[in-house]
């Protein structure tokens, strides 16, 4: 197909296009003239991925290039892999001190501590010192209760990750992290909203 075509079918501006060819984001299609390439059902699907990663995840485009670069060169484990897509979406912790506390608490709980995953070992301890300098202290063992509920959730997220390609796989886990976690809170919040109003409406 042309360039007009993988435009028109990818819902992606022909500039957008050339672009992401510039940035060697897509790979180059056919040559056919000296002017004009054939570009095909790969590239259709590689530019979904780039949408993906950069218009809903929204990933930079050196984000998205390091990620892609994962997919075409993928590690010996999707373990691996799906840790280079995580990485990419994750907020960074602003504060970057000690977060020791949060390893001790991960050996606690029978949790691997890799250096590599430290950005979202530090994003937990930043939050757990934001409630400790608003003075809001935790009930006793709902921090479990929280681990418990959230590695339930992991394990069947992980469990539903398709190993059919590279591609998929980074695509899933990408969109399922950004998108997926304003349906938690959401969730929360309205599962809130029900547990007041049974404990506070009797008569409800």
């Amino acid at each position: 197909m042309r360039i007009s075509e993988l435009a028109a079918r990818s819902g992606v501006s022909v500039a957008t296009i050339k672009y992401y060819l510039r940035e060697r984001l897509l790979a180059p299609g056919s040559l056919t003239s000296a002017t004009q390439a054939s570009y095909d059902e790969s590239h259709l699907q590689r530019l979904r991925l780039i949408r993906a990663l950069i218009s809903s995840a929204g990933l930079s485009i050196g984000q998205t290039r390091q990620v892609l670069q994962s997919v075409d060169s993928p590690p010996e484990s999707i373990h691996e892999l799906l840790g280079v897509a995580a990485a990419a979406v994750s907020r960074a912790a602003t504060d970057r001190s000690s977060h020791e506390r949060v390893h001790e608490l991960m050996r606690h709980w029978g949790w691997r501590v890799d250096v590599k995953d430290c950005t979202s070992h530090a994003a937990l301890a930043e939050a757990l010192d934001a409630l400790e300098a608003a003075g809001f202290e935790l009930p006793d063992g709902m921090l479990e209760d929280y681990r418990g509920h959230m590695e339930a959730i992991a394990e069947r997220e992980v469990a539903s990750v398709p190993t059919d390609s590279p591609e998929s796989a980074v695509r899933f886990v990408a969109l399922g992290t950004v998108l997926i976690e304003p349906v938690l809170l959401a969730l929360r919040r309205m599962a809130q909203q029900e547990a007041s109003a049974r404990r506070f409406e009797p008569g409800r």
